[in-house]
Protein backbone atom coordinates (compact mmCIF):
# COMPACT_ATOMS: atom_id res chain seq x y z
CA UNK A 1 0.00 0.00 0.00
CA UNK A 2 2.91 2.30 0.78
CA UNK A 3 4.20 1.96 -2.77
CA UNK A 4 0.84 2.93 -4.24
CA UNK A 5 0.62 5.89 -1.88
CA UNK A 6 4.07 7.03 -2.98
CA UNK A 7 3.17 6.67 -6.64
CA UNK A 8 -0.06 8.60 -6.09
CA UNK A 9 1.88 11.36 -4.34
CA UNK A 10 4.40 11.54 -7.16
CA UNK A 11 1.60 11.62 -9.75
CA UNK A 12 -0.17 14.43 -7.91
CA UNK A 13 3.08 16.39 -7.61
CA UNK A 14 3.77 15.92 -11.33
CA UNK A 15 0.29 17.15 -12.28
CA UNK A 16 0.53 20.18 -10.00
CA UNK A 17 3.95 21.17 -11.36
CA UNK A 18 3.58 19.97 -14.95
CA UNK A 19 4.49 23.29 -16.54
CA UNK A 20 7.64 23.71 -14.41
CA UNK A 21 8.74 20.11 -15.08
CA UNK A 22 8.14 20.52 -18.83
CA UNK A 23 10.14 23.74 -18.86
CA UNK A 24 13.06 22.14 -16.98
CA UNK A 25 13.06 19.17 -19.37
CA UNK A 26 12.89 21.49 -22.35
CA UNK A 27 15.79 23.64 -21.17
CA UNK A 28 17.81 20.54 -20.23
CA UNK A 29 17.25 19.11 -23.73
CA UNK A 30 18.63 22.15 -25.49
CA UNK A 31 21.50 22.52 -23.04
CA UNK A 32 22.57 18.90 -23.61
CA UNK A 33 22.24 19.22 -27.39
CA UNK A 34 24.39 22.32 -27.41
CA UNK A 35 27.01 20.66 -25.19
CA UNK A 36 27.14 17.24 -26.87
CA UNK A 37 25.81 17.64 -30.44
CA UNK A 38 27.07 14.17 -31.38
CA UNK A 39 24.14 12.62 -29.47
CA UNK A 40 21.46 15.19 -30.39
CA UNK A 41 19.03 12.69 -31.88
CA UNK A 42 19.18 10.32 -28.92
CA UNK A 43 18.80 13.18 -26.42
CA UNK A 44 15.76 14.54 -28.24
CA UNK A 45 14.12 11.13 -28.61
CA UNK A 46 14.81 10.28 -24.95
CA UNK A 47 13.20 13.47 -23.65
CA UNK A 48 10.38 13.10 -26.19
CA UNK A 49 9.69 9.64 -24.72
CA UNK A 50 9.37 11.22 -21.25
CA UNK A 51 6.90 13.77 -22.65
CA UNK A 52 4.91 10.96 -24.31
CA UNK A 53 4.87 8.59 -21.30
CA UNK A 54 3.83 11.34 -18.90
CA UNK A 55 1.18 12.53 -21.38
CA UNK A 56 2.61 16.04 -21.50
CA UNK A 57 2.70 15.48 -25.24
CA UNK A 58 -0.30 13.88 -26.91
CA UNK A 59 0.68 10.57 -28.50
CA UNK A 60 -2.62 10.47 -30.38
CA UNK A 61 -1.69 13.58 -32.35
CA UNK A 62 1.16 11.73 -34.07
CA UNK A 63 -1.31 9.55 -35.99
CA UNK A 64 -3.93 12.26 -36.63
CA UNK A 65 -4.14 15.28 -38.93
CA UNK A 66 -2.70 17.42 -36.12
CA UNK A 67 0.70 16.04 -37.04
CA UNK A 68 0.33 16.43 -40.80
CA UNK A 69 2.58 19.54 -40.91
CA UNK A 70 5.31 17.59 -39.09
CA UNK A 71 4.95 14.55 -41.34
CA UNK A 72 5.05 16.92 -44.30
CA UNK A 73 8.42 18.27 -43.16
CA UNK A 74 9.83 14.82 -42.43
CA UNK A 75 8.67 13.35 -45.74
CA UNK A 76 9.96 16.37 -47.62
CA UNK A 77 13.38 16.02 -46.00
CA UNK A 78 13.52 12.28 -46.66
CA UNK A 79 12.45 12.62 -50.29
CA UNK A 80 14.78 15.53 -50.97
CA UNK A 81 17.68 13.65 -49.38
CA UNK A 82 17.05 10.83 -51.84
CA UNK A 83 16.77 13.10 -54.88
CA UNK A 84 19.89 14.96 -53.79
CA UNK A 85 21.80 11.66 -53.44
CA UNK A 86 20.87 10.78 -57.02
CA UNK A 87 21.73 14.34 -58.08
CA UNK A 88 25.21 14.10 -56.55
CA UNK A 89 25.85 10.71 -58.13
CA UNK A 90 25.06 12.17 -61.56
CA UNK A 91 27.96 14.62 -61.10
CA UNK A 92 25.75 17.62 -61.89
CA UNK A 93 26.77 19.37 -58.62
CA UNK A 94 30.36 18.96 -59.73
CA UNK A 95 29.55 20.70 -63.01
CA UNK A 96 27.74 23.53 -61.17
CA UNK A 97 30.75 23.79 -58.90
CA UNK A 98 32.97 24.11 -61.96
CA UNK A 99 30.78 26.95 -63.29
CA UNK A 100 30.88 28.83 -59.97
CA UNK A 101 34.64 28.29 -59.73
CA UNK A 102 34.97 29.65 -63.25
CA UNK A 103 32.89 32.77 -62.46
CA UNK A 104 34.38 33.68 -59.06
CA UNK A 105 37.96 34.54 -58.26
CA UNK A 106 38.36 33.02 -54.78
CA UNK A 107 36.72 30.99 -51.98
CA UNK A 108 35.40 34.15 -50.30
CA UNK A 109 33.29 35.22 -53.28
CA UNK A 110 32.24 31.66 -54.09
CA UNK A 111 30.89 31.20 -50.55
CA UNK A 112 28.87 34.43 -50.69
CA UNK A 113 27.60 33.65 -54.20
CA UNK A 114 26.31 30.26 -53.02
CA UNK A 115 24.66 31.86 -49.98
CA UNK A 116 22.85 34.45 -52.12
CA UNK A 117 21.77 31.77 -54.60
CA UNK A 118 20.43 29.61 -51.76
CA UNK A 119 18.53 32.60 -50.40
CA UNK A 120 16.86 33.25 -53.75
CA UNK A 121 15.77 29.61 -54.08
CA UNK A 122 14.52 29.60 -50.49
CA UNK A 123 12.12 32.45 -51.23
CA UNK A 124 10.04 29.96 -53.22
CA UNK A 125 11.01 26.56 -51.84
CA UNK A 126 11.17 25.21 -48.30
CA UNK A 127 14.33 26.23 -46.42
CA UNK A 128 15.36 22.66 -45.66
CA UNK A 129 14.85 21.54 -49.24
CA UNK A 130 16.98 24.48 -50.38
CA UNK A 131 19.86 23.51 -48.11
CA UNK A 132 19.67 19.90 -49.24
CA UNK A 133 19.83 21.04 -52.87
CA UNK A 134 22.57 23.68 -52.64
CA UNK A 135 24.87 22.23 -49.98
CA UNK A 136 26.18 19.42 -52.25
CA UNK A 137 27.53 22.08 -54.60
CA UNK A 138 29.47 23.63 -51.70
CA UNK A 139 30.80 20.23 -50.66
CA UNK A 140 31.95 19.54 -54.21
CA UNK A 141 33.71 22.92 -54.46
CA UNK A 142 35.44 22.32 -51.13
CA UNK A 143 36.60 18.87 -52.23
CA UNK A 144 37.99 20.24 -55.50
CA UNK A 145 39.89 22.95 -53.63
CA UNK A 146 40.79 20.70 -50.68
CA UNK A 147 39.32 23.16 -48.15
CA UNK A 148 36.71 22.81 -45.40
CA UNK A 149 33.07 23.24 -46.55
CA UNK A 150 31.92 24.24 -43.02
CA UNK A 151 31.75 28.01 -43.56
CA UNK A 152 30.08 27.63 -46.95
CA UNK A 153 27.31 25.40 -45.68
CA UNK A 154 26.68 27.50 -42.57
CA UNK A 155 26.32 30.53 -44.86
CA UNK A 156 23.91 28.60 -47.10
CA UNK A 157 21.81 27.53 -44.10
CA UNK A 158 21.43 30.98 -42.53
CA UNK A 159 20.76 32.62 -45.91
CA UNK A 160 18.02 30.08 -46.61
CA UNK A 161 16.33 30.95 -43.32
CA UNK A 162 16.61 34.67 -44.05
CA UNK A 163 14.72 34.49 -47.33
CA UNK A 164 12.02 32.13 -46.04
CA UNK A 165 9.81 35.13 -45.17
CA UNK A 166 10.26 36.80 -48.56
CA UNK A 167 7.17 35.29 -50.19
CA UNK A 168 3.93 33.65 -49.18
CA UNK A 169 5.27 30.24 -50.19
CA UNK A 170 8.77 30.58 -48.79
CA UNK A 171 8.12 29.24 -45.30
CA UNK A 172 5.33 27.90 -43.10
CA UNK A 173 5.46 31.05 -40.96
CA UNK A 174 4.73 33.14 -44.07
CA UNK A 175 1.69 31.00 -44.84
CA UNK A 176 0.48 31.50 -41.27
CA UNK A 177 1.01 35.25 -41.58
CA UNK A 178 -0.91 35.37 -44.85
CA UNK A 179 -3.88 33.59 -43.29
CA UNK A 180 -3.99 35.81 -40.18
CA UNK A 181 -3.35 39.13 -41.97
CA UNK A 182 -5.39 38.35 -45.10
CA UNK A 183 -2.32 38.71 -47.35
CA UNK A 184 -2.07 37.04 -50.75
CA UNK A 185 1.04 36.24 -52.79
CA UNK A 186 1.28 39.71 -54.34
CA UNK A 187 1.00 41.42 -50.94
CA UNK A 188 4.45 40.10 -50.03
CA UNK A 189 5.87 42.19 -52.89
CA UNK A 190 3.77 45.35 -52.57
CA UNK A 191 1.52 45.99 -49.58
CA UNK A 192 -0.54 49.03 -48.60
CA UNK A 193 1.11 50.99 -51.39
CA UNK A 194 4.65 50.21 -50.18
CA UNK A 195 7.43 47.68 -50.88
CA UNK A 196 6.49 44.49 -49.00
CA UNK A 197 8.32 41.81 -47.06
CA UNK A 198 10.07 40.53 -50.19
CA UNK A 199 11.98 43.80 -50.62
CA UNK A 200 12.66 44.10 -46.89
CA UNK A 201 14.28 40.65 -47.11
CA UNK A 202 16.33 41.65 -50.17
CA UNK A 203 17.68 44.66 -48.29
CA UNK A 204 18.63 42.35 -45.41
CA UNK A 205 20.23 39.92 -47.89
CA UNK A 206 22.47 42.69 -49.26
CA UNK A 207 23.60 43.80 -45.79
CA UNK A 208 24.27 40.23 -44.67
CA UNK A 209 26.24 39.52 -47.86
CA UNK A 210 28.59 42.30 -46.74
CA UNK A 211 28.84 40.60 -43.33
CA UNK A 212 29.75 37.28 -44.96
CA UNK A 213 32.36 38.97 -47.15
CA UNK A 214 33.93 40.37 -43.99
CA UNK A 215 33.77 37.08 -42.06
CA UNK A 216 35.31 35.17 -44.97
CA UNK A 217 37.89 37.89 -45.75
CA UNK A 218 40.83 35.57 -45.08
CA UNK A 219 39.58 32.89 -47.47
CA UNK A 220 41.46 34.23 -50.47
CA UNK A 221 42.45 30.89 -51.97
CA UNK A 222 42.22 31.33 -55.74
CA UNK A 223 39.88 29.04 -57.54
CA UNK A 224 40.16 27.85 -61.10
CA UNK A 225 39.12 24.87 -63.10
CA UNK A 226 41.29 23.02 -65.55
CA UNK A 227 38.66 20.71 -67.05
CA UNK A 228 34.91 20.83 -66.51
CA UNK A 229 33.09 17.75 -65.22
CA UNK A 230 31.09 15.73 -67.71
CA UNK A 231 27.54 14.72 -66.75
CA UNK A 232 26.39 11.43 -68.24
CA UNK A 233 22.94 11.07 -66.60
CA UNK A 234 20.62 14.08 -66.66
CA UNK A 235 17.54 12.34 -65.20
CA UNK A 236 18.50 13.18 -61.56
CA UNK A 237 18.83 16.83 -62.62
CA UNK A 238 15.34 16.62 -64.13
CA UNK A 239 14.07 15.16 -60.85
CA UNK A 240 15.75 17.99 -58.93
CA UNK A 241 14.21 20.66 -61.16
CA UNK A 242 10.85 18.85 -60.97
CA UNK A 243 11.06 18.98 -57.18
CA UNK A 244 11.47 22.76 -57.25
CA UNK A 245 8.81 23.35 -59.91
CA UNK A 246 6.21 21.06 -58.35
CA UNK A 247 6.73 22.57 -54.89
CA UNK A 248 6.18 26.03 -56.36
CA UNK A 249 3.09 24.89 -58.27
CA UNK A 250 1.72 23.18 -55.15
CA UNK A 251 2.07 26.46 -53.29
CA UNK A 252 -0.28 28.18 -55.72
CA UNK A 253 -2.90 25.46 -55.96
CA UNK A 254 -6.34 26.20 -54.60
CA UNK A 255 -7.56 22.87 -53.28
CA UNK A 256 -11.01 21.97 -51.98
CA UNK A 257 -11.66 20.97 -48.37
CA UNK A 258 -11.89 17.27 -47.62
CA UNK A 259 -13.96 15.48 -45.00
CA UNK A 260 -12.08 13.86 -42.10
CA UNK A 261 -14.05 12.30 -39.28
CA UNK A 262 -17.24 13.96 -40.48
CA UNK A 263 -15.61 17.41 -40.41
CA UNK A 264 -14.48 19.61 -43.30
CA UNK A 265 -10.72 20.12 -43.18
CA UNK A 266 -8.49 22.16 -45.49
CA UNK A 267 -6.70 19.87 -47.95
CA UNK A 268 -3.25 21.11 -46.92
CA UNK A 269 -4.04 20.43 -43.27
CA UNK A 270 -5.03 16.85 -43.98
CA UNK A 271 -2.58 15.77 -46.72
CA UNK A 272 1.24 16.25 -46.58
CA UNK A 273 1.31 17.38 -50.21
CA UNK A 274 4.88 18.70 -50.36
CA UNK A 275 6.15 15.59 -48.64
CA UNK A 276 4.34 13.36 -51.11
CA UNK A 277 5.89 15.28 -54.02
CA UNK A 278 9.43 14.90 -52.69
CA UNK A 279 9.11 11.24 -51.68
CA UNK A 280 7.32 10.43 -54.94
CA UNK A 281 10.10 11.89 -57.09
CA UNK A 282 12.72 10.04 -55.05
CA UNK A 283 10.84 6.77 -55.54
CA UNK A 284 10.77 7.39 -59.31
CA UNK A 285 14.54 7.87 -59.36
CA UNK A 286 15.17 4.92 -57.03
CA UNK A 287 12.95 2.53 -59.00
CA UNK A 288 14.63 3.65 -62.22
CA UNK A 289 18.02 2.63 -60.80
CA UNK A 290 16.63 -0.73 -59.72
CA UNK A 291 15.15 -1.27 -63.18
CA UNK A 292 18.57 -0.56 -64.71
CA UNK A 293 20.08 -3.04 -62.22
CA UNK A 294 22.36 -0.38 -60.77
CA UNK A 295 23.64 -0.42 -57.18
CA UNK A 296 21.42 1.45 -54.72
CA UNK A 297 23.02 0.63 -51.35
CA UNK A 298 25.03 3.88 -51.33
CA UNK A 299 21.86 5.86 -52.07
CA UNK A 300 20.14 4.40 -48.99
CA UNK A 301 23.24 5.16 -46.94
CA UNK A 302 23.00 8.81 -47.97
CA UNK A 303 19.60 9.15 -46.24
CA UNK A 304 20.34 10.94 -42.97
CA UNK A 305 18.12 9.08 -40.52
CA UNK A 306 19.96 10.71 -37.59
CA UNK A 307 18.56 14.10 -38.61
CA UNK A 308 15.09 12.65 -39.11
CA UNK A 309 15.15 11.14 -35.59
CA UNK A 310 16.30 14.46 -34.14
CA UNK A 311 13.45 16.32 -35.81
CA UNK A 312 10.85 13.76 -34.64
CA UNK A 313 12.08 14.17 -31.05
CA UNK A 314 12.01 17.96 -31.26
CA UNK A 315 8.52 18.01 -32.79
CA UNK A 316 7.19 15.96 -29.86
CA UNK A 317 8.96 18.10 -27.25
CA UNK A 318 7.79 21.37 -28.79
CA UNK A 319 4.26 20.00 -29.01
CA UNK A 320 4.47 19.07 -25.33
CA UNK A 321 5.56 22.49 -24.08
CA UNK A 322 2.84 24.02 -26.22
CA UNK A 323 0.21 21.70 -24.75
CA UNK A 324 1.14 22.41 -21.12
CA UNK A 325 0.82 26.15 -21.78
CA UNK A 326 4.42 27.39 -21.66
CA UNK A 327 4.29 29.19 -25.02
CA UNK A 328 0.92 30.73 -24.12
CA UNK A 329 2.32 31.91 -20.79
CA UNK A 330 5.20 33.62 -22.56
CA UNK A 331 2.70 35.31 -24.86
CA UNK A 332 0.69 36.63 -21.91
CA UNK A 333 3.81 38.09 -20.33
CA UNK A 334 4.75 39.84 -23.56
CA UNK A 335 1.20 41.18 -23.85
CA UNK A 336 1.38 42.78 -20.39
CA UNK A 337 4.84 44.24 -20.87
CA UNK A 338 4.08 45.85 -24.24
CA UNK A 339 1.52 48.35 -22.88
CA UNK A 340 -0.15 50.56 -25.50
CA UNK A 341 2.89 51.96 -27.32
CA UNK A 342 3.17 50.62 -30.89
CA UNK A 343 6.93 51.15 -31.14
CA UNK A 344 7.54 49.37 -27.82
CA UNK A 345 5.28 46.52 -28.94
CA UNK A 346 7.09 46.31 -32.28
CA UNK A 347 10.49 46.25 -30.60
CA UNK A 348 9.43 43.60 -28.07
CA UNK A 349 7.82 41.35 -30.66
CA UNK A 350 10.83 41.59 -32.98
CA UNK A 351 13.64 41.00 -30.51
CA UNK A 352 11.77 38.64 -28.17
CA UNK A 353 10.93 36.56 -31.23
CA UNK A 354 14.60 36.47 -32.16
CA UNK A 355 15.60 35.15 -28.74
CA UNK A 356 12.75 32.66 -28.38
CA UNK A 357 13.04 31.30 -31.93
CA UNK A 358 16.71 30.63 -31.29
CA UNK A 359 15.71 27.76 -29.00
CA UNK A 360 12.14 26.80 -29.91
CA UNK A 361 10.44 25.91 -33.16
CA UNK A 362 9.11 29.08 -34.77
CA UNK A 363 5.96 27.48 -36.18
CA UNK A 364 4.07 26.85 -32.90
CA UNK A 365 5.48 30.14 -31.57
CA UNK A 366 4.17 32.14 -34.55
CA UNK A 367 0.84 30.30 -34.46
CA UNK A 368 0.45 31.36 -30.82
CA UNK A 369 1.70 34.91 -31.18
CA UNK A 370 -0.22 35.97 -34.32
CA UNK A 371 -3.60 36.04 -32.49
CA UNK A 372 -1.91 37.94 -29.64
CA UNK A 373 -0.72 40.57 -32.10
CA UNK A 374 -4.20 40.83 -33.59
CA UNK A 375 -5.79 41.24 -30.15
CA UNK A 376 -3.26 43.88 -29.09
CA UNK A 377 -3.44 45.86 -32.33
CA UNK A 378 -7.23 45.92 -32.45
CA UNK A 379 -7.72 46.86 -28.79
CA UNK A 380 -9.52 50.18 -28.07
CA UNK A 381 -7.23 53.17 -28.45
CA UNK A 382 -4.71 51.48 -30.76
CA UNK A 383 -3.86 53.36 -33.99
CA UNK A 384 -5.49 52.06 -37.16
CA UNK A 385 -3.14 49.85 -39.17
CA UNK A 386 -0.76 49.13 -36.29
CA UNK A 387 -1.21 45.39 -36.55
CA UNK A 388 0.76 45.08 -39.79
CA UNK A 389 4.02 46.49 -38.50
CA UNK A 390 3.63 44.21 -35.46
CA UNK A 391 3.02 41.21 -37.73
CA UNK A 392 6.17 42.01 -39.70
CA UNK A 393 8.25 42.47 -36.55
CA UNK A 394 7.05 39.10 -35.30
CA UNK A 395 7.79 37.32 -38.59
CA UNK A 396 11.20 38.94 -39.07
CA UNK A 397 12.26 38.00 -35.55
CA UNK A 398 10.79 34.49 -35.60
CA UNK A 399 12.21 33.67 -39.04
CA UNK A 400 15.71 34.92 -38.29
CA UNK A 401 15.97 33.91 -34.62
CA UNK A 402 16.39 30.28 -35.58
CA UNK A 403 19.68 31.22 -37.22
CA UNK A 404 21.43 31.95 -33.94
CA UNK A 405 21.97 28.36 -32.77
CA UNK A 406 22.78 25.21 -34.77
CA UNK A 407 19.52 23.61 -33.64
CA UNK A 408 17.32 26.70 -33.89
CA UNK A 409 16.03 25.89 -37.38
CA UNK A 410 15.48 22.72 -39.39
CA UNK A 411 17.66 24.13 -42.20
CA UNK A 412 20.56 24.48 -39.76
CA UNK A 413 20.10 20.91 -38.59
CA UNK A 414 19.99 19.68 -42.19
CA UNK A 415 23.17 21.60 -43.09
CA UNK A 416 25.06 20.29 -40.07
CA UNK A 417 23.79 16.80 -40.90
CA UNK A 418 25.39 17.05 -44.35
CA UNK A 419 28.67 18.20 -42.80
CA UNK A 420 28.57 15.34 -40.29
CA UNK A 421 28.20 12.83 -43.12
CA UNK A 422 31.29 14.39 -44.70
CA UNK A 423 33.23 13.88 -41.48
CA UNK A 424 33.01 17.43 -40.03
CA UNK A 425 31.82 18.14 -36.48
CA UNK A 426 30.35 21.62 -36.12
CA UNK A 427 30.39 23.01 -32.59
CA UNK A 428 27.98 25.68 -31.38
CA UNK A 429 30.91 28.11 -31.20
CA UNK A 430 31.90 27.52 -34.83
CA UNK A 431 28.33 27.92 -36.04
CA UNK A 432 27.59 31.02 -33.96
CA UNK A 433 30.78 32.77 -35.08
CA UNK A 434 28.97 33.21 -38.41
CA UNK A 435 25.31 33.02 -37.41
CA UNK A 436 25.27 35.65 -34.63
CA UNK A 437 26.66 38.65 -36.61
CA UNK A 438 24.66 37.52 -39.65
CA UNK A 439 21.43 37.41 -37.64
CA UNK A 440 22.00 40.67 -35.78
CA UNK A 441 22.63 42.61 -39.00
CA UNK A 442 19.70 40.93 -40.78
CA UNK A 443 17.27 41.65 -37.93
CA UNK A 444 18.41 45.27 -37.58
CA UNK A 445 17.98 45.78 -41.34
CA UNK A 446 14.48 44.30 -41.34
CA UNK A 447 13.54 45.97 -38.03
CA UNK A 448 14.49 49.47 -39.22
CA UNK A 449 13.00 49.17 -42.71
CA UNK A 450 9.72 47.56 -41.55
CA UNK A 451 9.20 50.33 -38.96
CA UNK A 452 9.98 53.13 -41.42
CA UNK A 453 7.63 51.70 -44.05
CA UNK A 454 4.71 50.35 -42.03
CA UNK A 455 4.44 52.28 -38.76
CA UNK A 456 0.91 53.78 -38.51
CA UNK A 457 2.21 57.33 -39.06
CA UNK A 458 3.82 56.25 -42.37
CA UNK A 459 0.55 54.95 -43.86
CA UNK A 460 -1.37 57.30 -46.11
CA UNK A 461 -4.79 58.68 -45.04
CA UNK A 462 -6.38 56.80 -47.95
CA UNK A 463 -4.91 53.49 -46.77
CA UNK A 464 -5.95 54.13 -43.17
CA UNK A 465 -9.47 55.01 -44.30
CA UNK A 466 -9.63 51.80 -46.31
CA UNK A 467 -8.47 49.73 -43.33
CA UNK A 468 -11.05 51.40 -41.08
CA UNK A 469 -13.78 50.65 -43.61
Amino acid sequence: MGVFTLLDTLFSFWQANEMIIALVLFLATYALMLLIPKYNAYIALGVAAIFAVTRMASVEKIITIDWVPNWNVLMMILGTMGVVALFIESKMPALLADIIIDKTKNVQFASVALALFAGFISAFVDNVATVLMIAPVAVTIAKKLKVSPVNMIIAISVSSNLQGAATLVGDTTSILLGAEAGMDFNDFFFFLGKPGLFWINQFAAITTALVLLFLFRKEKDPIRIEEKTKVTDFVPSVLMVATVVLLIIASFLTLPDITVGGKAVAFRDAIPLNGIICVGLFIIGFVRKLAKKEKVKHIVEELDFFTLMLLIGLFIIIGGIEEVGIIQKISEILQKVSGGNVFIMFTIFTWASVMLSAVIDNIPYVMTMLPVVTALATAPGMPEGSRFVLYFGLIIGATLGGNITPIGASANIAGIGILRKEGYTVTAKTFMRISVPFTIVAVISGYVLAWLLFRPAALSPEVLAGLAA
